[in-house]
C-alpha cells in the first residue's frame, strides 16, 4: 500500500527528525502557526478571484457632490 508514493514510514520519520534539527522544538509551533496561516490566505485569495471572475465587474457610480 503506497498511501504516500514511494515515501515510507521510515523515510517520514527521518524527514520530521532532520526538520527538528534544523528548526528546533520551540520553533516549530510558530513555524506551523505562520505555514497555517499562509496556506489560509492562498485559499483565501484563490476563491476571492473565483467570485471575481464570475459576477461582471461593473463599477458603480461614485455619489455627486449637491451643494
Amino acid at each position: 500500500m503506497f498511501l504516500f508514493g514511494p515515501v515510507g514510514p521510515t523515510e517520514l520519520i527521518l524527514i520530521i527528525l532532520i526538520i527538528v534539527i534544523i528548526f528546533g522544538a520551540r520553533k516549530l509551533p510558530e513555524l506551523g502557526k505562520s505555514l497555517g496561516e499562509g496556506i489560509k490566505n492562498f485559499r483565501k485569495s484563490i476563491t476571492t478571484k473565483e467570485k471575481e471572475n464570475e459576477t461582471p465587474s461593473e463599477k458603480p457610480e461614485p455619489p455627486t457632490k449637491e451643494e
